[in-house]
């Protein structure tokens, strides 16, 4: 579970709702027509942007990954592709039967090494889960970073309303108050929506599809390189290219 995302919206809300408190009354805040305008709003441009279909599953996944997705690193994964290097050279390929990596891609691999695959094929077929799993996350990113760009031009839509609204009952008193509402909230509700939820999930899924595109990559050339019966301290070095540079002399530590 990626705790800093969950934490970071929480205590947003919470400094929100807290000021909120400490200025007046909270129910003051609360406006049915600001949310059906900003909400309403902001999913309607996002439909239009992309396929329906598309949408839900784009969102589920895109919030799986920002919420609840493991990190796995680079290292870690190093150290796994090593291991199944030594039980290839000690048992052979069958010795990776049953041989949990903890990525669900270099699992797979394991499974094509110990069937016998031809490595043209499971380079081809790893690659095409690589792409699928990046598309599908890059969808993800698009689809929330559609809904933070249209939240705070909907907030704005619905100021306008707000005062139009506002400004063609001047005469009742009692009407300039619930317009006066609307008009304000709405961009409050945009504000938040954008830059607490939608924008920062979108700017973290960016992030998270390029560490996947390396770690993903970086289990392909090791697959490959087990599957062509290479030494894993060869292994080692080779995929020491992935890692930061900060880093390649205490993989190279470890491995000597």
């Amino acid at each position: 579970m990626d705790i800093a995302t969950i934490a970071g919206i929480i205590v947003g809300a919470a400094v929100i709702g807290l000021a909120i408190s400490l200025g007046g009354s909270f129910m003051a805040f609360v406006d049915l027509p600001s949310v059906l305008i900003v909400l309403g709003g902001g999913f309607a441009a996002t439909v239009i942007r992309f396929p329906l279909m598309g949408i839900g599953q784009s969102l589920a996944i895109g919030g799986r990954v920002a919420f609840t997705h493991k990190k796995v690193e680079p290292r870690a994964l190093i150290q796994k592709i090593a291991e199944m290097g030594e039980l290839v050279r000690r048992s052979g390929p069958l010795g990776l039967e049953g041989f949990e990596a903890g990525d669900p891609n270099l699992t797979r691999g394991a499974v094509y090494i110990a069937d016998g695959y031809d490595p043209a094929y499971i380079r081809e077929a790893m690659e095409l889960t690589r792409d699928q799993f990046l598309q599908r996350l890059s969808e993800g990113q698009r689809v929330f970073k559609s809904l933070g760009d249209a939240g705070p031009a909907f907030g704005m839509i619905g100021t306008i309303v707000g005062l139009v609204q506002m400004l063609g009952n001047m005469e009742d008193p009692s009407a300039i108050g619930p317009a006066m509402a609307v008009a304000l909230l709405t961009t409050l509700y945009g504000a938040v929506l954008a830059n607490l939820v939608c924008l920062p999930i979108a700017d973290k899924l960016t992030a998270k599809l390029e560490v996947e595109e390396i770690n993903q990559t970086l289990i392909i050339d090791g697959v490959l390189a087990v599957r062509a019966g290479t030494s894993p301290s060869l292994i080692r070095e080779k995929l020491i290219a992935y890692l930061p540079e900060n880093q390649h002399k205490g993989m190279l530590d470890e491995a000597a």
